[in-house]
């Protein structure tokens, strides 16, 4: 059990070409979604000049940082290891704080950070490159990567630390300078990382933060010295980004964005296993994960034995003070969030769905304060025009929904715009198969809950989910681009395809 007495207040400030500006006025007020009456801290909102200031020191610094070895880049990295390893427990604190996660989920995530950082200095010392055959002996041919320049990085508050290092980690290892605007509801943590990234010696103009909400994120996608944009959040904004930069014919995008994800329960599932998935994909961290489970689909023949030990077990979540490592989640990260959950909740009803469980907002006295929510679990027999199993809520709501076989299953599973994360509870290998080939995912879970991530594997998906450029390792592909080189070593000119050189 961890518990902690109110820290004072952070002071938000701006990091631009290596120095740290506390503008007069902060716009910005972070509370704790546990306890809304405690201020995290104030924070500035960038102007365009601002972000225009820091756009121009990643510019003014991109040519020497990919100048610099790419070894040594790497080294920096390992600098930032040992100071995260040092600080692991309160920057879960912190985090836990600002954006409610129980402080257990916030230290993975600050594990999670560290692996990205730990593989971002591996891969220091590895190949970025390939040499191939050439159709004329003579030749030597190299493929070589190179970095586009500046990236701008835009992240969500619901994985305020490691998200931004899936991005920060590959981009500046490539060689790339950045711009990072952590999400409004998570400046706190947003800022605590660059001041470790300076700390462990990057230099002056390498990584710039400013912090702002839509219109501070809209000033960095206009800037015309942005050369790729990193985004993770919702498929709207994703959306305006895109838009944005189609304007920039030098631009480059990856948006990771929503999921309608799902877990599918086959008829010869384990039910305890299934049982432990399903809760865990759709109740940890509220629901707050870009892959939580928004639906769980259920062979028919053992629905009836499923819902009722599911919902038994979702009755018995401990949901309170994310100080408290002994609670399973914590509250939802404000009351917008909350209302939009119980918007959500009374559609369910509307379109037909059987309540299984009644959530809604906890009220009582050890809840007052904060934005608490209990999961809300109903049965829906697939329609494909009923909203409430299609979009997502992001939040604790979750569809039951029942399927006669795993061929309906794929069809209700791939009947939504979304295309994020999959996971499927069998001991069938060729259900397994099936689930593989025919959904449309990004990623894919077997006898596993839908969440979770390992930063060596891509982490992306399909649809209105992404755009085919996946954040963690897969990211290298997004911030370098491919350069072809080819030497000769003959006295005399030889071409490819047997193309005469001989001048008439």
């Amino acid at each position: 059990m961890t518990t902690m007495t109110a820290a004072p207040a952070v002071t938000g400030r701006h990091f631009i070409k290596g120095e740290w500006r506390t503008p007069g006025q902060s716009s910005i007020e972070s509370h704790n979604p546990a306890r809304w009456n405690e201020l995290i801290g104030t924070f500035p909102a960038a102007s365009a000049q601002e972000v225009g200031e820091a756009v121009a020191a990643a510019r003014g610094q991109f040519p020497n940082w990919r100048r610099t070895s790419r070894i040594r880049r790497a080294e920096l990295f390992d600098e930032l290891a040992q100071l995260v390893k040092r600080d692991v427990d309160k920057l879960a604190q912190l985090m836990a704080r600002e954006c409610g996660k129980v402080v257990s989920e916030c230290r993975a995530e600050v594990i999670e950070g560290l692996h990205m950082i730990q593989y971002v200095f591996g891969t220091g010392r590895m190949p970025i490159g390939d040499v191939l055959a050439s159709e004329v002996p003579e030749k030597d041919a190299f493929m070589r990567r190179k970095p586009w320049g500046v990236v701008g990085v835009i992240t969500p508050w619901n994985f305020p630390f490691a998200v931004p290092l899936w991005m920060l980690g590959p981009s500046l290892l490539e060689g790339n300078t950045v711009v990072f605007k952590p999400s409004e509801d998570t400046p706190a943590i947003g800022q605590r990382l660059v001041e470790l990234f300076e700390e462990a010696g990057f230099p002056p103009g390498a990584i710039n933060l400013v912090h702002g909400e839509a219109e501070s994120g809209e000033a960095l996608v206009r800037h015309p010295g942005v050369n790729v944009v990193l985004f993770t959040g919702s498929y709207e904004v994703g959306h305006r980004i895109q838009e944005l930069s189609a304007e920039h014919y030098d631009r480059i995008v990856a948006c990771e964005m929503g999921s309608k994800s799902a877990v599918i329960v086959c008829e010869d599932a384990r039910l305890d296993l299934a049982v432990t998935c399903g809760i865990v994909s759709a109740f940890k961290t509220s629901g707050q994960r870009c892959v939580s489970a928004g639906r769980i689909l259920v062979a028919e023949k053992i629905f009836d034995r499923f819902a009722e030990k599911f919902v038994a077990t979702a009755k018995r979540l401990c949901i309170g003070d994310p100080l408290n490592s002994a609670n399973f989640t914590g509250p939802v990260i404000h009351e917008g969030a909350l209302k939009k959950v119980e918007r959500y909740n009374d559609l369910a009803r509307r379109e037909g769905g059987t309540i299984l469980l009644e959530g809604g907002r906890i009220t009582d006295p050890g809840h007052a304060g904060g934005c608490y929510l209990a999961p809300f679990i109903y049965r829906m027999d697939y329609r494909p025009e009923r909203r409430s199993i299609r979009e997502e809520v992001f939040g604790p709501h979750l569809a039951l929904i029942p399927f006669r076989s795993n061929e309906d299953a794929v069809r209700i599973y791939n009947d939504t715009e979304f295309g994020l994360s999959m996971a499927v509870v069998t001991e069938d290998f060729r259900a397994m198969r099936l689930f593989r080939e025919e959904c449309e995912y990004g990623m894919g879970y077997v006898n596993l809950p839908c969440i979770g991530a390992e930063v060596h594997l891509p982490f992306g998906g399909v649809k209105k989910s992404g755009n085919g450029h996946p954040s963690a390792a897969g990211l290298v592909e997004t911030v370098t681009h491919k350069t072809a080189w080819t030497v000769n070593h003959a006295p005399e000119v030889k071409m490819a395809q047997g193309l005469t050189t001989e001048i008439k």
